[in-house]
């Protein structure tokens, strides 16, 4: 890792625009249809190693030449996030509710409808992402394309500035190493390797399936990545309900928080506004990627960690056959919480930890207990509750010990393989961070049902698995 690529403590104060710009000097693209041949002999000129610099300055003037607008007071800021550059949008000034900070062009906005109105289906491509399973990337799929089409153009592509200022460094799922698997806890591990085998078939899976693409092109691995990388953390469905799938230049520079204050919107020329949804302080302007509940899926998917999460999934049932009726109790990553402020968890993790001790006793009380929760019959199920209130804590303690234990065990583990070869790892930090974010978590709830009883912490893992740790 190079610290040098952030020698850019330039934080990059925009030029400040004082109105939205018109979009009259976009020059559109040409359609490139399936016949399309004129970039065979043609390579993508934009390094993408991941210690390549981020040309930022050039791709603000770029901006501004494309109508792309920004409101009095926006600008793009830069920030070293474990020795590399995150760039991100602020505003100097407070905003009230339905500003619009930033305009697009209609024409500057990257499309997957668009995408495949201009390439055509691919049959053969489509055929095999069934197969693999992937059917639900099509999209994805097909704004990857776009984006390789208009690398290979080189600087003649009008998106040549853009793509030069994005990262090359990237902390998720799929980037990371095995040794970055062996760091992180399973239902995590479980989540960062769903999103690798999506890189596998969406793009290394379909590479030469693409025959208007160069050979040179379609046998760049590291483009192919790349490219997967841009559109699977930086695209958005289009707010017009038309499931498109769209990149919006510059647009795609709000971070990530639970408590969003940006939303996009289109008016009736497709032409993109972002707005303000709430009053903004001065300070940074946010939308929320996803769940905010589930910070291991935003590592995965997006590679970063939310602290601002208010709660986490507490990991119950990684390795669990899930059924119908620990459905119907409750079981989702999305209700099954620890809060981290309070410690309190949700009435669902409750339920399920209920349900399942009753069905390794008593098969019929469990029986009873899952119609009186499908009935709503809350008297039974509360006194059924106040029955198993001991062994019930006894699990949700025995699971937080069993969660501790694990984190404790890969800490020790990451310490150690970060020490021998950490420069070779820089997404371990963030790794710990996840970590140590569920430990707190999961602390605090021991904390708030179980205050006084100690917890002991694993003892070091022994040589012979530190060996096996590099194996």
């Amino acid at each position: 890792m190079k610290t040098s690529t952030c020698a850019f403590a330039l934080a990059i104060i925009s030029h400040v625009a004082s109105a939205f710009i018109s979009p009259s000097t976009f020059a559109p693209i040409k359609d490139v249809g399936r016949s399309f041949t004129s970039t065979k002999q043609l390579y993508a000129t934009i390094d993408v190693d991941e210690d390549t610099s981020r040309d930022t300055a050039s791709m603000e003037e770029w901006s501004y030449a494309y109508g792309i607008g920004r409101a009095d007071g926006i600008q793009l800021v830069g920030e070293d996030v474990d020795g590399f550059l995150d760039v991100h949008v602020v505003t100097a000034q407070e905003l009230p509710a339905g500003t619009s900070v930033m305009y697009i062009p209609s024409d500057v906005i990257l499309s997957s409808n668009r995408a495949i109105a201009e390439f055509g289906r691919l049959e053969e491509a489509e055929s095999l992402l069934q197969a693999n399973g992937v059917e639900n990337e099509m999209r994805e799929f097909y704004l990857m394309l776009k984006i390789l089409v208009e690398l290979e153009k080189g600087e003649e592509s009008p998106y040549y500035h853009y793509f030069n200022g994005l990262p090359r460094f990237f902390a998720n799922g799929p980037s990371m190493t095995p040794f970055c698997y062996r760091c992180i806890p399973p239902f995590a591990a479980k989540l960062c390797q769903k999103e690798r085998v999506k890189l596998n078939h969406v793009a290394f899976g379909c590479k030469s399936r693409v025959q208007f693409l160069s050979e040179k092109t379609r046998g760049d691995s590291l483009l192919w990545e790349w490219a997967f990388q841009i559109v699977y953390t930086r695209s958005f469905e289009a707010p017009d309900g038309s499931g498109d799938l769209c990149l919006y230049p510059i647009g795609d520079m709000f971070n990530h928080a639970t408590e969003a204050n940006v939303a996009y919107e289109y008016d009736e020329a497709g032409n993109c506004y972002v707005q303000t949804t709430t009053d903004v302080a001065a300070g940074p302007l946010t939308m929320t990627y996803s769940d905010p509940t589930n910070p291991s899926y935003l590592l995965a998917r997006y590679g970063f960690l939310d602290e601002s999460s208010p709660a986490s999934f507490c990991k119950l049932g990684v390795d669990w056959h899930i059924t119908d009726e620990l459905i119907n109790m409750g079981y989702s990553t999305s209700t099954l919480l620890f809060y981290k402020d309070t410690g309190e968890v949700s009435e669902q993790v409750w339920d399920v930890l209920l349900y399942k001790y009753l069905g390794e006793e008593d098969v019929g009380r469990q029986q009873e207990f899952y119609q009186a929760h499908m009935s709503g019959d809350y008297e039974t199920k509360q006194s059924y509750h106040e029955c198993y209130y001991e062994q019930t804590r006894e699990k949700l303690l025995e699971h937080i010990d069993d969660i501790l234990g694990e984190l404790d065990g890969l800490s020790q583990k990451s310490a150690y393989g970060g020490a021998v070869a950490g420069d070779d790892h820089p997404r371990l930090p963030l790794i710990l961070r996840h970590n140590d974010f569920v430990r707190a978590t999961f602390m605090a709830v021991r904390g708030y049902y179980f205050p006084g009883e100690p917890y002991e912490e694993p003892s070091g893992f022994s040589l012979s698995s530190k060996n096996a740790f590099f194996t």
